[in-house]
């Protein structure tokens, strides 16, 4: 990580994970071209992600070839609001001052989780069921109720696969109320 001075700790990125509303999953093609990647409804339980597919497409042939992955999420975006109109207005007066219009005006606030693993498909019934309904507790709480009715419906028609969290990592950028960079995994401020 480039900007250690941004680097946040696991359960920060594990806050991140179970907080999006979607990871970025990428694998490597086979002919080295781009790699390959698709936003999917993750859920984290453990030190494993989930997610859930068709059986069939790139991604399914994809992921029998090639084990590794990298999933991406990106929590809460935001711009900072650091400065009043006569901040600014007084900022602009000096040039050396005006070095605060790129790292407080210009930017944007935001925390990130980057992990890298093994991806398997799950076999065993009852863990993919367990899973399935990790799946709708997340997205769909307020249904839970026909969670069964589904699962018995078309349960047998998803594919579900297993990442084993190898490495993560995560960093932010976040002012406190003051307008002071919150640097070095402080969380508070």
């Amino acid at each position: 990580m480039r900007r250690k001075d941004r680097e946040m700790d696991r359960a920060f990125a594990e806050e991140i994970i179970d907080s999006s509303d979607f990871g970025v999953l990428s694998v490597n093609r086979d002919d080295g071209e781009v790699p390959y990647s698709v936003p999917l409804s993750l859920v984290r339980c453990g030190e494993n992600l989930y997610f859930h597919s068709a059986k069939e497409g790139e991604k399914v042939v994809l992921l029998a070839r090639n084990k590794k992955a990298r999933i991406v999420f990106v929590g809460d975006v935001n711009v900072p609001d650091i400065y009043s109109k006569t901040q600014l207005d007084e900022i602009i007066t000096d040039k050396e001052e005006t070095k605060k219009l790129i790292s407080g005006v210009f930017t944007t606030e935001y925390g990130s989780a980057i992990v890298e693993g093994t991806v398997s498909k799950v076999e065993d019934k009852t863990e993919k069921e367990m899973v399935l309904k990790l799946i709708c507790e997340k997205y769909t709480p307020d249904k839970m109720e026909y969670f069964t009715y589904a699962l018995n419906a078309g349960g047998s028609l998803a594919q579900v696969y297993k990442i084993k969290i190898e490495t993560v990592t995560a960093k932010r950028k976040k002012f406190d109320t003051e307008g002071v960079e919150m640097k070095w995994g402080r969380k508070n401020g």
